[in-house]
């Protein structure tokens, strides 16, 4: 597994720590789905009070702050700021977002706070699109970290551009990549994991399940089965059938 910013991560699992029906439902949650990462917003954490601040402590992962909700560089630029104070951590999952909607990245802004954070020491990890061009300008920003989304933020539908995801996969064969936002199954995991990449971050699909401890298991074992299956050399794919059973031996009549 590719390191994070000098850092291997011990399972390819990030998890999200909003939207749990309560404090106690989040921790089964990482628990049960030994995610190695945890995703945090200053404007939640400020606002839930120390017994949750001690409680994600108390998991004993690596904190991600994030700066959701930012619509400009600006405002992102400064809630990393407040992030790194709060939390004590250099690591901040970037997020400008630039269409209300959809919550696409805004290319221009994503580009204009990473140059300004990288500069000032930060561990980037970029939400971004599948785009080669802004993937090559964020890398040449310093962010050693990619953050691809699979589809809109909270949707679970999954993987959308498996094309673009793949082409984006290759054209940076030594920068870490998580897939992050859109998935909604285990099996959107896994697949992620088989094509390459480094880790998954989910939160949504496993706050809403009905047992989110029970679907933050399967998202694990989805990733981790992704993740064997792309070390193990899978097969490629045929044109037409090519029968597993030899003919020698067979009878012939």
């Amino acid at each position: 597994m590719r390191d994070f910013y000098g850092v291997t991560l011990q399972t390819p699992m990030m998890l999200g720590t909003a939207g749990y029906p309560s404090p106690a439902t989040m921790e089964a949650a990482f628990r049960s789905s030994g995610a190695s990462v945890a995703t945090v917003s200053l404007r939640r954490e400020q606002g839930a009070g120390q017994t949750f601040w001690d409680m994600v402590r108390g998991l004993g992962v690596h904190l991600l702050p994030n700066t959701a909700g930012c619509h400009s560089a600006r405002e992102a630029i400064t809630t990393a700021q407040m992030a790194r104070e709060y939390f004590r951590t250099d690591w901040i999952k970037l997020e400008v977002i630039g269409h209300a909607d959809t919550l696409q990245p805004d290319p221009f802004g994503l580009l204009e706070a990473a140059e300004a954070l990288c500069a000032d020491g930060f561990k980037v990890f970029p939400y971004t699109t599948e785009d080669q061009v802004l993937a090559a300008r964020l890398v040449e920003a310093g962010c050693r970290v990619l953050m691809p989304w699979g589809a809109p933020i909270g949707s679970g539908m999954g993987l959308n551009n498996i094309h673009g995801l793949r082409t984006l996969r290759a054209a940076f064969p030594d920068v870490a990549m998580v897939i992050d936002a859109g998935l909604g199954l285990p099996s959107h995991a896994a697949k992620a994991m088989e094509m390459g990449f480094d880790a998954v971050l989910l939160n949504t699909a496993v706050a809403e399940a009905g047992d989110p401890a029970a679907m933050a298991r399967a998202f694990a074992l989805g990733a981790q089965a992704g993740a064997l299956a792309a070390a193990s050399g899978p097969m490629g794919v045929r044109d037409m059938a090519a029968p597993s059973t030899p003919l020698i031996g067979k009878a012939w009549l």
